[in-house]
């Protein structure tokens, strides 16, 4: 249980995040812009269908994870689902991003289906994706490891994606497609790329972790998952990270849309908006890159509680600065982006190094495992946030009176200003803030491991 992982295998399960962070970060980034812009559907309407599609799909984590945790396979009992829902997850997501002529209500209707369907397969594919750390070992410093490589592929396949998107883009639409048929092509190309790294994914990884002998209980599973503190603990600050995320990621686009505009930089000459977007986005994934790397240093001197923290009260202080920064400064945008990029980076492998702990303080306690079910619920934590800072982003655009291809009113651009800056800031300030109460140190859960394996010997 404590045998070392591979480098091989590392990069193995760091594909998988490469795969779904390709389209998380479409979703994130271009589906809000591309539904009010080029779908042409009221920012109002798709904030309340992020709301209700990703609420329903945040209860179905939970279920995922009950499923996964029960499924019984020669490959394992979660490697299998990378392998059978690879292809309907890249089918699902061009279907996603296609635009049928159905009128304005047929419009709205079609991207709630197809937005749902969406979320359903993320959810069959990401929960035991997520879950499959918690078996491939028991030591915590390799979960790190594995969280780390997990989120180089993850920070890899976003960077692939946001370097590449507004070439595709101009590419397919040079070759005479409209801005629907664009995105809808080059979304078929992320969907291949996705499928084919799902897949190596599951070639690549073993399961080892072998849970305790005892008799299944959906119902003592979710008494247990409720009693667990450190859970609720973790599942507030994950939402709080992923509004943090998710406010910034989908007011982008907007934000050099409609207030930094077109520039004539030093070097660069005439630079359009979009590309200037792109290549913000990249830097953004980059230096989260760079604080993945920092994750592991950090943590093994000053803990992960405390890195989290101060990594997010980081965050916190430059996200509110960004509000007052002027459109032309594009040096200074471009260089706050650097340090927050690199703190938010700093806590996401930190979080699912965490909940693989919890999981294993949930066993010590009740003599039961259920990693899927606690994996799902960080799953859950991610839908919640991206699911309110999805919303929020779609109600403060109609609230501030924004109007899709139009120039912004005094009124418009603040919001769109304070979505990109102060409440991101507020979501990492109260991450910051649940984590105080947070007790699984590392010198904690080195007993638990050490309990628990004594107690898997003796079975």
């Amino acid at each position: 249980m404590n045998e070392q992982i591979n480098l091989k295998e590392k990069i193995g399960y760091g594909f998988g995040d490469f795969a779904s962070s390709m389209f998380w970060k479409l979703f994130s980034m271009f589906l809000m812009i591309y539904y009010t812009d080029v779908v042409e559907i009221s920012p109002a309407s798709v904030g309340t269908m992020f709301l209700l599609t990703r609420l329903w799909d945040g209860l179905n984590d939970p279920i995922m994870g009950i499923i996964s945790d029960r499924t019984r396979t020669s490959m394992g009992k979660f490697r299998p689902y990378l392998l059978w829902v690879a292809i309907p997850f890249g089918i699902i997501g061009v279907l996603t991003f296609s635009s049928p002529d159905l009128g304005p209500s047929g419009k709205l209707i079609y991207a709630y289906v197809t937005y749902t369907l969406m979320m359903m397969v993320y959810t069959a594919i990401n929960v035991p994706y997520s879950s499959l750390m918690g078996v491939m070992t028991s030591d915590t410093k390799e979960r790190t490891s594995l969280a780390s490589f997990r989120f180089l592929g993850a920070y890899s396949g976003g960077i692939f994606m946001t370097a590449t998107v507004p070439y595709l883009l101009d590419f397919f639409r040079n070759s005479g497609s409209d801005d629907a048929q664009s995105y809808q092509f080059t979304v078929a190309i992320y969907a291949f790329v996705a499928a084919f790294f799902f897949i190596m994914t599951f070639l690549w990884t073993k399961e080892r972790v072998k849970p305790l002998d005892e008799k299944s209980s959906i119902k003592k599973d979710l008494k247990d998952l409720a009693r667990n503190n450190q859970w609720f603990i973790m599942l507030g600050a994950g939402i709080a990270v992923l509004i943090f995320n998710s406010l910034r990621d989908g007011s982008i686009m907007y934000y050099f849309k409609y207030f930094v505009k077109d520039q004539t930089l030093t070097f660069f000459g005439d630079v359009q908006w979009d590309k200037l977007a792109g290549a913000y986005m990249t830097l953004w994934l980059v230096t989260n890159l760079l604080g993945v790397l920092l994750a592991k240093p950090l943590s093994a001197k000053f803990g992960k509680k405390t890195t989290f923290i101060g990594a997010m009260l980081v965050a916190c202080f430059f996200s509110a600065v960004f509000y007052f920064v002027d459109p032309n400064a594009v040096s200074l945008i471009f260089g706050l982006n650097i340090l927050i990029g690199l703190a938010a980076g700093i806590v996401l492998p930190l979080i699912w190094s965490m909940y693989a702990d919890i999981a294993d303080y949930s066993e010590w306690k009740t003599g039961r495992r259920a990693t899927g079910l606690v994996f799902s619920s960080s799953s859950m934590s991610q839908k919640m946030g991206w699911t309110l800072g999805g919303a929020i982003t779609g109600w403060l655009l109609a609230a501030y009176g924004f109007e899709a291809n139009a120039e912004q009113t005094t009124e418009s651009l603040k919001g769109i200003r304070l979505m990109i800056s102060i409440y991101p800031a507020i979501g990492a300030l109260l991450s910051a803030l649940f984590l105080l109460m947070y007790k699984l140190t590392d010198s904690f859960m080195d007993g638990i491991s050490i309990d628990l394996e004594s107690r898997r010997k003796d079975q």
